[in-house]
């Protein structure tokens, strides 16, 4: 009875192998890239790039196990939902008003640190954000904003 269980769980791990979701990975005009339109300074590209480029915009890259089911069905959603919410790939293309409000929320999102995604530094320890870190990428989200700066809550 457990040699037919585990073969039958054994199975049905192979078998979801063969269901793959459809990566985010798309050609992207890099004159509508958050760094290449909002060109910041070399410190935060590469804070960008470390830790939020995989989530949020159309070239991430997968590591080994986004071949391995669930686990790439996990990582697939979270990299679509994090386009759907932020995507620097299209930041060009955004209305000042889009813009703003993304850069709102980006800023809160580094306030109460929700961002990057604890399940996302777990493997990409890179990604964990210092506190000075955080400072800078808020400075940043805040210098884009196209509001006063006494409109600022911080």
């Amino acid at each position: 009875m457990k040699r037919k269980l585990l073969l039958a769980c054994l199975l049905a791990v192979l078998l979801i192998q063969l269901i793959r979701p459809e990566r985010t990975a798309e050609p992207v005009d890099p004159l509508n890239d958050l760094i290449a339109v909002t060109k910041p300074s070399a410190e935060v590209e590469a804070i960008l790039r470390m830790a939020c480029y995989d989530c949020h915009s159309g070239q991430p890259r997968y590591p080994w196990y986004a071949n391995v089911a669930p686990i790439s069905w996990w990582l697939q959603h979270h990299v679509n939902e994090g386009r759907e919410h932020f995507d620097v790939s299209s930041w060009g293309k955004a209305s000042v008003k889009k813009r703003d409000h993304k850069v709102k929320e980006a800023v809160e999102m580094l306030e109460e640190g929700e961002m990057p995604l604890p399940s996302y530094t777990w493997t990409h320890a890179d990604a964990r954000l210092s506190e000075a870190q955080r400072a800078t990428l808020m400075a940043y989200f805040r210098s884009l904003s196209s509001a006063p700066e006494n409109d600022h809550e911080k």
